[in-house]
């Protein structure tokens, strides 16, 4: 659970994480998803935690926190970097609640499943999570294309971060 913290120019909320440890999110950069996560329905808000160093299309796997439960957080990735001409279709009434939609203010990611064998790494291109950047609302969706559940990304990220 998160707890809000006066700051400076502003409110943060800190989270104990079991990933992370404790971790101070400054208020408009939490997400927040009123239907929450597919099968998660009852996390609504959450935190996109990555290497800051690193330039944003060279980042891989990042971290969807949950400022509700500090033990739950998805791996997640940017569909571009695992498929470049990932064009998913939406039904416009599911994503009406995020606000109007434009190209800059548009951000997606996919969840990552990381089994015991690495190898075996997969993103799901079928249900991507679409973000208004300029209010930080957020839905998980269904998309309407024949996109796989279980995208083997292992090779590609390896052969990508080789290419760096």
């Amino acid at each position: 659970m998160y707890k809000i913290a006066e700051r400076k120019g502003g409110m943060a909320m800190k989270a104990e994480t079991r990933i992370f440890g404790t971790i101070d999110i400054e208020d408009d950069k939490v997400i927040t998803m009123e239907k929450g996560m597919i099968g998660f329905p009852d996390y609504k808000h959450f935190a996109l935690i990555f290497d800051k160093e690193r330039e944003e299309g060279s980042r891989t796997i990042m971290w969807l926190q949950s400022m509700d439960d500090g033990d739950i957080a998805f791996p997640v990735i940017t569909p571009g970097l695992v498929q470049e001409d990932y064009k998913p279709t939406v039904s416009d009434e599911i994503i009406s609640p995020l606000g109007e939609l434009t190209e800059e203010n548009t951000y997606m990611l996919v969840t990552v499943t990381v089994p015991k064998d690495i190898t075996k790494l997969t993103c799901n291109l079928q249900a991507p999570i679409v973000i208004n950047s300029d209010n930080n609302k957020a839905v998980q969706v269904i998309v309407d294309n024949n996109y796989p559940i279980k995208l083997p990304i292992y090779d590609l990220l390896r052969n990508r971060k080789a290419g760096e």
